[in-house]
């Protein structure tokens, strides 16, 4: 079961790695290897969005079947494992979330560095004009 949550803290880890990478300042043409390098990358990386999503579809199933322990026959121990599977739930929630978030970063900054570059390119050939 702690497979997948791994796999997605890797990936998260990978694309705050990228996005600190593409707003990093660097000379101009490394960052349009670097864009389209990532731009390259995005699209089989999609698969990231349904991934999550499916997670938490999955918490929140889990948490409207959990077993809740709020009367006093609750023995300590077992409130505080109902306590860390809530926790636990509510990482994984901010964990998907950040994935999502994260991607959508990702493809909006290489989407406005290519119309950027294409709107300098446009400039240029008016220039020369």
């Amino acid at each position: 079961m702690a497979l997948q949550w791994m796999i997605l803290t890797y990936v998260v880890a990978a694309e705050a790695a990228l996005a600190l990478l593409l707003t990093f300042p660097s000379p101009k043409l490394l960052k349009n290897r670097l864009v389209s390098l990532i731009s390259l990358i995005l699209q089989p990386a999609l698969f990231i969005v349904p991934f999550a999503g499916f997670q938490l579809l999955d918490i929140y199933w889990k948490n409207e079947h959990r077993l809740s322990c709020n009367s006093e026959i609750c023995t300590a121990t077992e409130r505080d494992r109902y306590e860390k599977s809530v926790f636990k739930a509510q990482r994984n929630v901010i964990l998907c979330t950040t994935a999502c978030l994260l991607y959508w970063c990702i493809h909006r900054i290489c989407k406005y560095h290519k119309e950027i570059e294409s709107l300098e390119e446009v400039e240029k050939r008016y220039k020369n004009e």
